[in-house]
């Protein structure tokens, strides 16, 4: 087993803030890359600012979203917009490998800190900017949000109730999603320059990378350009589909079941046993009929799984469903998530992280496995400034340089 990362040795300097930019550098930093988070000496990341909070205590250090997004990563403030900040972050940059950033399309060139200047310090550095729209084109300074940049991606077009207007999918998918696509960029850059001896500056829109999901956008996309008369269809609350598909109670709880077209020779294999006094389902319409969602057929096998799944307790209905192949699943709360031995115990899916201020906290370790080497959490995510002198330090400034800086709001 590898004890350091297989990114160790990778240095990276992290200017991005709320999701995308900090979840694709903590992905780095999880596996070994030494990442820098730069944050404004004023407030910091807004997501320290943004819920949910540990203990339901809106503190800039207990944002659950801030504390998984930056597990692993050294924190220190500076002010880009001072003359000092810059010559620090230039400093800083001679020995870096990777450079990702998230201001608006022009921000870093107002700094000072265009990719050309960036460039003439380390030739070898890999710029990644994730912005809205790109940093050209006519939209490069439109503002945006998920559910801006959702509804642009057409997905919205197929969402919500008939008659009333579009909705967006819960969360921030999106947004972890374009994080996901940032890290393996990023490290397309970094293979170029140790290959090839060259820097790169990756350019990474946040619109596209949702366009271009196979996630239902792009298909979402092509129905509203070229039938964009076609309604949306109300959401059936069972969630009923492909018989026998839906939600149906256990004893303690839900189990879903997702059979779809493709799933009905093994939901006939399910109900062809000797437990099912049901000789009509050897009749091959039923197969037949079953990818047309028939009503008829979905009564009856209602009616014998409804006492079926009231004999067996939720993972009991899951364990005996899936020994058939059918694609059915408990319906869990986060308390069944963290307790399931699975994922808790042979995966390691959930770890335990003390931070100082916010306390124990459980977060979800990263979700890839490489052969040989082990996760290991170095350190929690940081405090704002935490490590100011740690950092400094190794540039050369004393503390009594570092308390002027603080001073002058440098840092």
């Amino acid at each position: 087993m590898v004890d350091q990362g297989i990114l160790s040795g990778l240095k990276v300097i992290d200017l991005s803030q709320v999701i995308a930019g900090p979840y694709a550098t903590k992905l780095l930093a999880d596996y070994g890359a030494a990442v820098i988070k730069v944050e404004n000496p004023a407030a910091g990341d807004p997501a320290r600012r943004m819920g949910p909070f540990q203990g339901d205590d809106p503190h800039p250090e207990k944002s659950g979203l801030f504390l998984h997004l930056n597990t692993n990563k050294r924190g220190v403030t500076l002010n880009l917009k001072t003359q000092l900040g810059r010559k620090i972050l230039l400093e800083l940059v001679r020995s870096t490998d990777l450079l990702l950033e998230s201001y608006r399309p022009g921000a870093m060139e107002s700094f000072g800190l265009g990719y050309e200047t960036l460039q003439e310090v380390n030739p070898q550095l890999v710029v990644v900017s994730v912005s809205n729209f790109g940093q050209t084109g006519p939209y490069r300074d439109y503002k945006a949000t998920e559910i801006v940049l959702y509804a642009m991606g057409g997905e919205m077009h197929a969402c919500g109730i008939p008659g009333r207007e579009p909705v967006k999918l819960f969360g921030d998918v999106g947004q972890f999603h374009a994080g996901l696509v940032t890290a393996g960029y990023a490290m397309g850059g970094i293979f170029a320059k140790d290959l090839q001896g060259i820097g790169q500056h990756i350019d990474i829109s946040l619109f596209e990378v949702w366009a271009s999901s196979q996630d239902r956008r792009s298909t979402s996309i092509l129905g509203a350009q070229y039938a964009p008369g076609e309604p949306r269809h109300p959401t059936d609350p069972g969630g009923r589909g492909y018989p026998p598909a839906g939600w149906y109670p256990t004893q303690d709880g839900l189990l879903k079941s997702g059979v779809s077209w493709n799933h009905i020779q093994a939901a006939v294999n399910f109900f062809d046993n000797p437990g099912w006094p049901h000789p009509w389902m050897r009749d091959p319409k039923w197969v037949d009929q079953a990818s047309t969602g028939n009503e008829e057929m979905r009564q009856q096998l209602d009616e014998l799984l409804y006492p079926w799944m009231a004999e067996r307790t939720m993972i009991e209905a899951w364990r005996d469903t899936q020994k058939y192949r059918l694609p059915t699943s408990p319906y869990y709360t986060m308390a069944d998530l963290l307790k399931d031995p699975h994922f808790a115990e042979a995966r390691k899916c959930f770890i335990e992280v003390d931070h100082p201020v916010a306390g124990k906290v459980t977060q979800p370790a990263p979700p890839y496995r490489f052969e040989g080497v082990g996760y290991k959490m170095r350190r929690p995510a940081p405090l704002l400034g935490q490590h100011n002198q740690e950092v400094y330090g190794e540039l050369g400034y004393s503390k009594e340089d570092l308390v002027i800086l603080r001073g002058l709001g440098v840092i």
